[in-house]
């Protein structure tokens, strides 16, 4: 079976804000999804148009194993936002 690269976005994907202070929450259904692919030995990327050290601190805050890379830096089989994106191969809106 061969493995595919899968690149996920961080703010209204990975994350939301939630609530009356705007606090930034883990979407867990997503996150599950993260791992999912994960554990079937897929190439897991996490990237933000927010920049690659803004993506770092959610990759860590949020305990993911992932490559951060610069969003749109390169055409992953599978991209996962929250908004209609052309921005892999496959494009899965969450």
């Amino acid at each position: 079976m061969s493995t595919l690269d899968i690149a996920f976005d961080v703010d209204g994907t990975l994350i939301h804000r939630e609530g009356e202070t705007s606090q930034d929450t883990p979407k867990y259904d997503v996150i599950s999804l993260f791992k999912f692919f994960e554990s079937r030995g897929n190439t897991m990327y996490v990237w933000s148009g927010g920049g690659v050290s803004y993506a770092e601190s959610w990759v860590c805050k949020l305990g993911l194993k992932a490559i951060v890379v610069a969003k749109g830096s390169f055409i992953p089989d599978i991209a996962v936002d929250d908004m209609d994106v052309k921005l892999g191969k496959v494009n899965i809106r969450v």
